[in-house]
Order: structure tokens, then sequence, then C-alpha cells
């Protein structure tokens, strides 16, 4: 459900964010689906990302180089959740194509067995090219997300969004570092020069007192 912040200009053949490029060919040659996964990859270098046999909750998972790319390192008790409106053909866990607003806490504690110890939220609009309009609605999207994440992480787990940069995009940080004990923000190098895209990893889960 990853897309980029701009179109490709008009009268272009070939758009800059369909053109092979150093991390298309390492993505390949390494049998992942898509280039996304060395964001991950680098996210991971700096955050405790990678938990032994844990459960991963993959929001806009399509498709599905994050949780490939997690499987590989997570061990074979891992247990993988993936979520998206559009097909993802040959995902490493349990698919379900559906919108976030239709995905229960109890569904998810269901396929997982039990609480989510990471969810993972690349999630974007099929993007416009206006964009004020993309930024808000990506927003709304990285919001749909922490909420489900506040209801299903188990105490300590971790949240990583995807963030649309823009006016919202501070109210939005200012939000998740409400619950969690460390909040950083990343851009990572894999990450489109014309993107506006950062990608938050939130740390130590503080669920409020029952």
């Amino acid at each position: 459900m990853s897309t980029s912040c701009n179109t490709h200009p008009v009268g272009s053949s070939v758009s800059s964010y369909t053109r092979p490029d150093h991390y298309t060919r390492r993505a390949k040659a390494q049998g992942l689906p898509a280039r996304s996964a060395f964001k991950l990859e680098e996210l991971a270098k700096k955050h405790r990302l990678v938990r032994k046999q844990g459960r991963y909750l993959d929001l806009g998972c399509r498709p599905g180089s994050w949780s490939a790319w997690l499987a590989r390192r997570a061990g074979t008790g891992a247990v993988f959740l993936g979520i998206d409106r559009e097909p993802c053909d040959n995902y490493v866990g349990t698919f379900l194509q559906c919108p976030i607003e239709d995905l229960s806490p109890a569904t998810v504690a269901e396929h997982l067995g039990g609480p989510a110890q990471v969810v993972l939220c690349d999630m974007a609009p099929n993007t416009m090219g206006a964009k004020d309009v993309d930024h808000l609605r990506q927003i709304a999207l990285a919001e749909a997300a922490l909420a489900l994440a506040l209801l299903v992480l188990d105490p300590g787990g971790c949240f990583v969004c995807k963030v649309f940069d823009g006016r919202d995009a501070p109210a939005f940080v200012q939000s998740v570092r409400a619950h969690f004990a460390t909040v950083r923000r990343h851009r990572p190098k894999a990450t489109r020069s014309r993107s506006c895209e950062f990608f938050l990893v939130a740390e130590g889960f503080q669920p409020e007192p029952a």
C-alpha cells in the first residue's frame, strides 16, 4: 500500500519511482518483493524490531517485503498478520484483505495468538499529486494505525509508522509520544529523494491504566 508523495512529471515516460535502482536490484537478488525492505533493515539496525518468535501486525503490507525481511530473522516461531486493501500473493503469514477500519483487536489476537509485539504501518493513499490533500489523507491512515496499535500492542511493544511530512505531522508525532517511552524520527537511505515520507519508531508501549 506504500506510495510516493509525488507523481512523475507530465511527459515523463518512466517514473523515478518505478525505474530500477540499487535497492530494487538488491531486493530482486535477495528474493524480496520490493525495495522497501531496506528501509526496514536500516530501522532495525537502530531499534529492536527483530523479536525472536515474535508476533507482528503488518498494516498496508502489500507486497509483503517488510514481513518477508523480518521472517528471515525472527525465527520459525514468529507469527505474522498482514492487512491490505489489495491482494498480497505469497505473504509469509496470515493475510486478510480488508480496510483497517474493519479490523478488530479480537481478530488480531486470534490470528497472532496474543497481543502484537510489533505493529508496522507502511500505509499510504493513492496519491493525487496535490501535496496538502495527499498529506492529510495519509495522516488519517497513520492515525487509524496508531488507534489500532494502542488496542493490540503488548506492554513494551513497538510501533513503526510511515508519515507524510507536512502541516499535521508534528501533532501526529506528539500523539505517538504520549503512549511510548521513546519515539524517534528517521528517513532511511532507501527512501526516494523526491519522497516526503519519514518513519517513526516508537518503543516501550505504555498502556493507560485500566
